[in-house]
């Protein structure tokens, strides 16, 4: 049976992380990684997922639901359960770990990323990706850990925080670039890809525009077109063209325009004529209805 391995860096009270892969070098490079982060206390490894259930299952300290390690670096494709599927099982605990995909592969981000995972990072491994990776398992941890109680407020009730801004992992010729989802103007449908366009350019990803729509619905992002999603805060006009109606995105002569098809166009006027007036500021006037 593989031994798990306990490797102590140069904070004793680290993070617990426990690695997952069926190849002995990756798997052994990924903890070799892991041990060079200060952050990182306890580093085990398991060559397939039933050994890291094993694993899990037998943490001192933890409880029923509980994993015991405080994220897990898992390989997508491994014989058995692949590491998709662990991911599954893990997110039915009472108190599941944030999970991060390694993998050689970059057609499964979109259900990694539908089943939660804190981040995807690309082989072969930059200590500054996993870097990145351990910042994001932290920030995750803090989030989810319970708030004090706090007395009821007196008056009216506060509004609702808005959506955690979420980063899209984008690859470029081998370099791997985060966006983060408030930069995103529009989004464009190309085939199974979609094409990010941001203040900073457009970025290509392989996410269908569907799936995007549903996540960021929440978000204040709308369909307007079979072809096209939108932030609603930044249309800036609707008006009637000559062939139909098109929305305005930000100001200027460069402020692109959409089409609206005519399938949307109903939902988007309700939409746009009930939402509350924005003050004259950094995003312009008010969305003017033609």
């Amino acid at each position: 049976m593989h031994e798990e391995a306990l490797v102590s860096t140069q904070v004793s009270d680290g993070l617990t992380v426990l690695a997952v892969d069926d190849e002995e070098p990756a798997l052994q490079e990924l903890a070799h990684l892991l041990n060079e982060d200060h952050r990182v206390g306890t580093v085990l490894t398991a060559p397939d997922a039933t050994e890291a259930l094993r694993i899990l299952g037998s943490r001192p300290g933890a409880g029923p639901g509980e994993s015991g390690v405080d994220v897990v670096f898992l390989d997508i494709r491994m014989p058995g359960l692949d590491g998709l599927e662990l991911a599954r099982v893990l997110s039915a605990m009472a108190s599941p770990p944030p999970v991060v995909f390694v993998t050689a592969h970059d057609d499964r981000a979109v259900d990694a990323y539908e089943i939660g995972a804190v981040d995807y990072l690309l082989k072969p491994l930059r200590s500054e990706r996993l870097a990145g990776s351990i910042d994001r398992t932290i920030a995750t941890r803090a989030q989810s850990r319970p708030m004090p109680a706090r007395p009821a407020p007196q008056g009216p009730p506060a509004r609702p925080e808005p959506p955690e801004d979420e980063v899209i992992p984008v690859e470029l010729a081998g370099t791997t670039k985060l966006v983060p989802r408030s930069t995103v103007r529009f989004v464009e449908a190309q085939g199974d890809y979609a094409r990010l366009h941001t203040t900073e350019g457009g970025h290509l990803v392989r996410i269908p525009l569907s799936v995007l729509e549903e996540r960021w619905r929440e978000a204040g992002f709308v369909r307007i077109h079979r072809a096209y999603l939108v932030s609603l805060p930044l249309i800036t006009e609707l008006r009637l063209s000559g062939s139909g109606y098109v929305v305005r995105i930000g100001h200027g002569p460069g402020a692109p325009e959409l089409p609206v098809s005519r399938r949307h166009t109903a939902a988007l006027k309700r939409i746009l004529r009930g939402r509350p007036p924005r003050e004259e500021g950094p995003t312009g006037p008010l969305a003017r209805i033609r």
